[in-house]
Formats: structure tokens, sequence, C-alpha cells
């Protein structure tokens, strides 16, 4: 093993020739139980990560990560329960997922405490918002006939880039109380995520399924789950099933191997009807945990113990709490009924835009701004996604899975992106309700980076966002608006923590109708704070 280890240090040899070296150290180590196996582990991570920092853009990040392991940090994490260190494994996770969204955050660092240090200080913070920002802007898309010259000139350019910004790094971490700055958090620092419920971590390897369970102030719990990733996979496989019986026994299958284990453990951190957070990796990301029940007569269901959320990962969970809350709500109603390449007509959109506005508190609490028809093109549904702090889409959403960063909600002209989500700052914003389809889906080949529109906007900066999972009908999407705004808006006040309980009280109202369909009862989930 010591020349695995030895390899990875060998510098000239270029960041791909270390971090293959660093996952052949990762198999052999993991082959013979050696003691470096977690070492290898975490440095096979770190090496994908300065990898991947130094590829242009996020599709070119997106299509490279696809030719590595995708379950390296999961495999970390089980090695790290396997010796016993719950928050090891905790922390391994938060480096090795949602590595492209991570690096996306770290350019857009607020710097503002580092300015009053001193003058070097606040030249270093100059030189890091300076380089950040040209690293930030997309990168210029090369034609066909564009000679192989040129493109290899920008490529070297952007590497120059990436070195600088690095070495401004390192010169900032010498600087008194910033030794961490953008290191990978330290258990201590992500349970602040469990600040107002505990955290469920659920992993899915090869070797064993299990659930970590983070309070807020005491020490991780692991719990070893009565399955495997092979159950766990024909699971997702069966919720493809919309039939209500099919549905509902995979809801308890769910409930049995998955939640009910931690839900026996979990009534020792969180109060019943208190807020929880999911956190899953892997293919617990494709599952609707939040609806796990035993789906019969007098059965339990997960509802009826706690409030469920999601967050992609602990850091999105805290950086969505860091902003203040607005006391101003500039509120974006965006629709779209008729986007080109769609054979029908969303006749939903107007009412449905009609109906948040009736429900919302009236000026000069709310100033309302509606964008319909052929007013909701790309520019202007992007203008408005800017200037508002407060949104509400409703059109066709589309997930594309080949590749996921052009998933997109379709306007009149173009659809409006997730890479074009991300390229804007949404630092200051607090809710966003998307009434479209396969709003958080996900991406199965990579589902560790979790690349949907949902989780786009959380990690952009909106504190509170509510998605769908599948598919929904008009019927059920005018349903449950009605009822979530009905509840969120209830005292004439705004306050984007409320959504997660709006949303439960909503569907809970739309459980209580038989006649809707198991599967459209279900589909809605939030995420964020």
């Amino acid at each position: 093993m010591h020349h695995f280890k030895e390899a990875t240090n060998v510098v000239p040899g270029g960041l791909l020739f270390r971090l293959q070296a660093s996952l052949n150290w990762v198999r052999r180590a993991d082959e013979h139980r050696h003691s470096t196996e977690l070492e290898a582990y975490a440095t096979s991570m770190q090496l994908m990560d300065a990898y991947m920092s130094a590829t242009a853009s996020v599709s070119s990040r997106h299509r490279a990560m696809k030719d590595f392991p995708s379950t390296l940090a999961v495999d970390a994490a089980s090695c790290a329960l396997r010796g016993g260190d719950a928050s090891r494994a905790v922390e391994l996770l938060e480096q090795g997922r949602t590595i492209i969204w991570t690096q996306m955050t770290r350019l857009r660092t607020p710097l503002d405490s580092l300015q009053t240090r001193s003058d070097h200080a606040a030249a270093l913070m100059k030189r890091f918002r300076d380089l950040s920002s040209l690293l930030d802007r997309p990168p210029a898309s090369h034609a066909d006939a564009t000679q192989i010259v040129d493109v290899e000139a920008a490529d070297t350019r952007y590497r120059r880039l990436v070195e600088d910004w690095n070495g401004v790094v390192e010169e900032i971490r010498k600087v008194e109380g910033f030794s961490r700055f953008l290191l990978p958090p330290m258990f201590a620092d992500l349970q602040e995520a469990a600040r107002d419920g505990s955290i469920i971590i659920l992993i899915a390897s090869e070797s064993s399924c299990d659930a970590i369970i983070i309070p807020h102030k005491q020490s991780p719990t692991s719990i070893r789950l009565p399955t495997n990733l092979k159950k766990l996979q024909t699971l997702v496989i069966k919720f493809k099933r919309t039939s209500t019986p099919a549905l509902a026994k995979a809801l308890m299958e769910l409930w049995d191997d998955v939640v009910r284990p931690v839900v026996d453990i979990l009534g020792g951190f969180a109060r019943r009807h208190s807020r929880i957070w999911w956190c899953p990796t892997s293919v617990f990301n494709f599952l609707p945990l939040h609806a796990a029940g035993e789906y019969r007569k007098h059965g339990q269901f997960l509802s009826q113990l706690y409030i469920s959320s999601y967050t992609p990962s602990l850091t999105a969970l805290i950086n969505a709490r860091r902003h203040d809350r607005s006391l101003s709500v500039s509120f974006a109603a965006i629709g779209q009924d008729h986007p080109p390449g769609v054979s029908f007509t969303l006749e939903c959109v107007e009412p449905e835009l009609d109906l948040v506005r009736s429900l919302l508190p009236p000026p000069p609490t709310v100033s309302f701004t509606k964008i319909t028809s052929v007013d909701a093109t790309r520019l202007r549904a992007l203008r408005a996604l800017q200037d508002n702090t407060w949104l509400h889409f409703s059109c066709h959403g589309t997930q594309n899975y080949d590749d996921p960063f052009n998933s997109a909600f379709l306007m009149r002209d173009q659809p409006l992106s997730l890479l074009d989500i991300t390229q804007t700052d949404l630092s200051r914003h607090e809710f966003a309700f998307l009434s479209a389809c396969d709003t958080a889906a996900g991406d199965t080949s990579t589902p560790d980076e979790v690349i949907h529109l949902a989780a786009a906007l959380q990690f952009t900066g909106v504190k509170s966002v509510v998605g769908t999972l599948w598919k929904v009908t008009d019927a059920t999407m005018q349903r449950l608006v009605e009822e979530f705004y009905k509840n969120f808006c209830k005292d004439g006040k705004m306050n984007s923590k409320r959504a997660a309980r709006a949303l439960h009280q909503a569907v809970q109202s739309l459980a209580s109708d038989k006649d809707m369909p198991l599967e459209q009862r279900i589909l809605f989930v939030h995420i964020g704070i």
C-alpha cells in the first residue's frame, strides 16, 4: 500500500495520474481491509475535488464524474462506520458528495469579515473575489471550426487561474481566524445543520446500508438497516408502478426496511410532530421517504409522527439559514401554459396564479408580479428570478437525464435551464414553489451530485423550496396550491420557515380524499429550512 500512497504524491504526474493512483489504493485497501483504507478514501476525494475544480464548465465536470466511481463517498462513509466513527462518516460524505455544487459555492463565498483585518487581508479579499468572478463565468463555447490549439490555450489559461486562486486561498488561511477557510468542514461545524431538528443521513453501499441520526447537541447515532443495496435498487423500480396497491406495498416495504428502524431510535432525540430532515445518499435519493408507512387500517405512518423535509447536504442547509430574513416580500408568479414543442395547453396556469394572488397578503405586505403567456419568455423569467425573492412557477418542467444541467422550466421562446439558474445570485431569496413535473427527480448516473431544479434553487441560495418527484395532474396541483397557501399565509404574514409545515398540512388534507390516486398524494417534497 505504501507504493500506492507514494504515487498519489507524485505532483509532476498530474492530477489525473494521482487521482487514478488513489483509486487503485482504495480498491486494494478495500480488498484486504488494510489499515490505510480510510486514508485512501480521504485522499481520493481530495484529489477528485482538485481534479474537478480544474475543469472549466459544470457540464464538463458532470461528464467527467461519470468516468469515476459514483459510490466513492458512500463507500468511504461505510468504511468509517465499520470502524465505529459516525462523525468521520458524516465528514467524508460532506466532502465527497455534491462536489459540483460545493465548487460553485466556494466561488461565491462572502468575505466581508476579512476586509477589516488589515490592508493585506483586504487585498487578499479583493484578489479572491476577482479570481472567483473570472472562474465563475461560463466558458466560451468552441465552434467546430475552432483550432485545437485555441481550445488548449483556453484550457491552459483556466488552469492557471485555478492555480492563482488556490494560491490566494492558501494566503487567506494564514490570516488569524481563517485557518480552515474552504477546507472540508469538521463534524462540530456540520452538526449546526441540526439546529432546528434532527437530521437523518441514509447511506447505501455494497457493504452495508446505514442511517446516521444527527441531533443538535448529542453525539451522532448510527443504525444498521435491515436491507441491502440490491433490495433498495429493486424498491426504486417498484415505485415506477403507479397502481395504488403496488405503490402501497412498496411504501410499506420502505417503512419496514428503512424508516421504522430510524423512527424507533429517533424518539430519543425528536419530539412527536416536530421537524426532521432527510439527507439521502446514493439510491436513497429516489425513494419517497416522507410517505413511508403501514398502508392498512390503523397503520402507522411517518407523516403522523414527524414533519419531513429534505436537504441535499448539511452545508446547503447551514448556508440557507445564514442570511437574515428579508422584511419586504417581492413575489413573482411565473406561468407558461403553451411553450413551443408541447402539443397541449396547461389550462390550469392562469387560474392557479390568480388563486395564489388571492391567498397572499395584500400590499404593502406583499408586492406581487405576474408574468404569463407571451410575456413569460426565458429572459423575462430570468429577470423576475433576479428581482424577486419569493417565487411561484407554474409551467412544464423537464428533467434531462443525459445532461441534468439542461433540465428546465419551459418558457414561451426558450427553456429556462438549470444552468441559467446556477449563474444567478439567489443568496437573498426566501422561497420557491415549483408547480411543475419532475422538479426534484434527480439524475441516476451521479445521484450524489443531486442535480435537479429544486436542488439548484436551494444550492444557489433559496432558503425553502417545494418541488415534485414525478408527474402531477392539474386537479391535484390546484387543490394542493390552495391548501398550501391557505396554511402558509393564514395570519397575513410571510415566513419561509413555515413552508414545510404548510406543505405537510396540505398533503394531509389530500390524503383524506380516497378518490385521489395515492401516487398523486405523495409526490410533493419540501427542501430547505
